[in-house]
């Protein structure tokens, strides 16, 4: 049983890492069976649905696995302004930034969906459907911990949307640039958002 879950997270995970650098449209299935070393029967047995059920998951072992890197970096710090400009600094120091995509070097796991929201946002409602519920999902860290830290639970909302935004905006320039100064720039400037 557990060498069918190593074929199936194999799969998996190479498909996460194809869709991450590629995209969804220039990642072929053959591609993910080479890149896991798997036969062709094990992909649909595993994923009868193809390829959009392969990028659902991704998007899912992506979210699950982020939220909960967020909320550890979150829980180090009691002050919520200073645990989330830590949580961003720790992000720069944990993520290879400046080669081809967010890597965490301590997972060596791809922590970004940005290049499959912007790809599939008109094309494809399920995948649009979950990246959106991921967005949401790691923009409510922010905002539970602002709360938790004493703000008023409109403002922590609205705080925390703008947080994950400029997040996810600073993420994609650091790609993009191959420097990390954008999310320092944006570490730099929580204090300041969040003392106004």
């Amino acid at each position: 049983m557990e060498k069918n879950n190593n074929k199936k997270e194999n799969i998996l995970n190479s498909a996460t890492t194809l869709f991450q650098m590629k995209g969804y449209h220039a990642t072929g299935l053959n591609e993910i069976l080479k890149e896991s070393n798997a036969p062709k029967g094990s992909l649909y047995y595993y994923f009868p649905e193809g390829k959009e059920q392969l990028a659902l998951e991704s998007i899912t072992l992506t979210r699950d696995y982020v939220e909960k890197l967020i909320k550890n970096r979150l829980d180090k710090t009691d002050d919520p302004i200073k645990a989330i400009q830590n949580s961003i600094i720790e992000m720069v120091d944990e993520t290879y930034i400046k080669s081809n995509s967010i890597i965490s070097f301590k997972s060596n796991k791809k922590i970004s969906i940005n290049l499959i929201a912007l790809e599939t946002v008109f094309t494809n409602e399920k995948l649009r459907e979950a990246c959106k519920e991921t967005f949401n999902i790691w923009e409510k860290c922010y905002t539970q911990k602002l709360i938790d830290g004493g703000f008023e639970s409109k403002k922590a909302k609205y705080l925390g949307s703008i947080i994950e935004s400029m997040i996810e905006g600073a993420i994609l320039m650091s790609l993009t640039k191959k420097d990390d100064q954008p999310l320092l720039d944006i570490a730099s400037i929580i204090p300041k958002i969040l003392n106004d």
